[in-house]
Formats: C-alpha cells, structure tokens, sequence
C-alpha cells in the first residue's frame, strides 16, 4: 500500500523500516527533515503533502500539543476515503477531538496505538489497540500486519487511547517494582547482574524484565528506548483519565513521584530503567 508516515521519532521511523522492508510504498514527513532522510524513504514537505500521496497514513508523534499542531494542516492532504492511524500515545479527548477534523475532509480515523519498543516493530510484533470503524481496520490489514502480530479492536473512537494508557501504567509499574527490588538486592549483598538472572527465570519474568535486562544490568552502555520524560508524560495522561472517570490510583500516584524526582536529578533524557540508578544514589 501507499503510506504516509508523519514524525520520525524512534517507533515512526522504525516503522518506516519496516513498512518497506514489507515491500510497502513509503513517504515520511517529520518537522526536522534530517530525521525524515534517516529512514531511506521518500521525504515530504509537508503533512498535507505526505497525506496526498498515501492510502494510509500513520501518526506517530509524541505529545497531545504535537498532535493537535499537526491535525488541521495533514487533513488538507487526505484523499477521499484515507485512513489515518493515530498511534501517538495520547489522551482519549485528544483524538476524539481530531476525528471531526478528518471526517470533514472525507477521511478515516482509526485510534490505533500500539504496545511495543524499535525491536518489536523490527520484528513485525507489535500490538495494536484499535478504536474506530472495523471495516476501516480490514482495509489497512496489510499495513497492520507488517507491523504487528495482535490486534484487537476494543470500540469507538478512544478507547484505543484508553487501553493504551491502562497498558502503560502496568509497564511503568514494573519499571518501579523492577528497580526497587534490584536496588535491594544489590543493596543487600547479591551481585546485580546475577539478580537479575533470577527475575528473568522467576515467576516475575513478564516480557519487559527479559527486554529490559541489558539496560538495567548496564544502565551506562544501554541507548534510551522510552525517556523518563516521556513516562512522566503518560503517567500525567493516565492521572487526567482517571480523574476524570473516578478510578482510584494509589500505585500511579506514588510513581509520578518517584519519576518527577528522577527527573529532577537530571535523568529525564535517560531510559525508563534509569529510575534504577536514581534509587541506588538514595539512602533507606
């Protein structure tokens, strides 16, 4: 298929990848060109102009403010029934509020976030959680499965966005729980590489400890997969949600602490699993 992918950050650009690996036809808008050319594909000026060339295009960007920026100019370009996949990880208010604006130009809104890190995009495995019009989800089909192994069509319009929110509140408890019992480990005599053999080979190895291991075992040598600032940025998200529905959080609240003290002692650009070396420097 023809797809346009707008923003080239980590997942967008490894997307991109893989999307032409799959022998799709790809063209990449991102607001820093030097990004865009990274990926090997075709390069637009534009998200009007990415949109015009594409039968399915893919948001992937990284906050509500970049998304709503975005929206009023890509819609222009859309082609009369091309649907767009907005896999940004967002509030449900947010892309209910964008639908309009593609429905108005005679396009397709899927609310598609995915569950998954680059090396899950670069082996096809990601998770899609679809809002939105099923019959919309059959025709990108192609598209989806290069991309992913598992979709599950959950709803309307946000509850995507929903689910996306709920998943990432369970990772960024086990970023917690992982560090502050390898921290007690290490604190308490047992060698950190060695402990953490025993997560991965214990009842607790969840997916996340088996991909995490490198970077929590050498916090120093592992590249950044998803930045504390961004988890504050999600936590911040799943807050609002649940203020607004009335689901009681205790475990979140005690989490964006955590995280807003890591980021305050300067590891906001630093991998998730940083929160590990924030709470070695911490005493009892």
């Amino acid at each position: 298929m023809k797809v346009a992918i707008v923003g080239a950050g980590r997942m967008g650009a490894a997307m991109t990848v893989r999307l032409r690996e799959a022998g799709h036809d790809v063209v990449v808008y991102n607001r820093t060109r030097a990004r865009a050319e990274q990926t090997g594909a075709a390069v637009a000026e534009t998200p009007s102009e990415a949109a015009a060339q594409a039968e399915v295009v893919i948001v992937s960007l990284a906050d509500d403010a970049a998304v709503k920026a975005v929206y009023p100019e890509l819609v222009t370009g859309l082609r009369s029934g091309t649907v767009v996949m907005e896999t940004s990880t967002i509030h449900p208010d947010t892309v209910r509020g964008v639908a309009p604006l593609v429905e108005k130009h005679s396009g397709v809104l899927l609310d598609a976030p995915v569950s998954g890190s680059v090396p899950v995009v670069q082996r096809g495995e990601l998770t899609f959680m679809v809002g939105g019009d099923p019959a919309a989800l059959e025709r990108v089909r192609p598209v989806v499965d290069a991309l992913g192994t598992r979709v599950f069509h959950l709803g309307e319009i946000g509850t995507g966005a929903v689910m996306k929110l709920a998943v990432n509140v369970v990772i960024q408890s086990l970023n917690q729980a992982v560090s502050e019992a390898l921290v007690l480990a290490e604190k308490a005599g047992v060698p950190r590489a060695l402990a953490y053999d025993v997560f991965a080979a214990s009842a607790v190895a969840a997916p996340f400890v088996q991909y995490k291991r490198e970077a929590f075992v050498h916090p120093d040598q592992a590249p950044a997969a998803f930045i504390l600032e961004l988890v504050a940025k999600d936590m911040d998200l799943a807050a609002s949600l649940a203020r607004g529905v009335g689901a009681r959080m205790e475990q979140l609240a005690t989490n964006r602490r955590v995280v807003a003290e890591a980021i305050a002692a300067g590891l906001g650009q630093h991998d998730m699993s940083a929160l590990a070396v924030h709470l070695r420097g911490q005493g009892g």
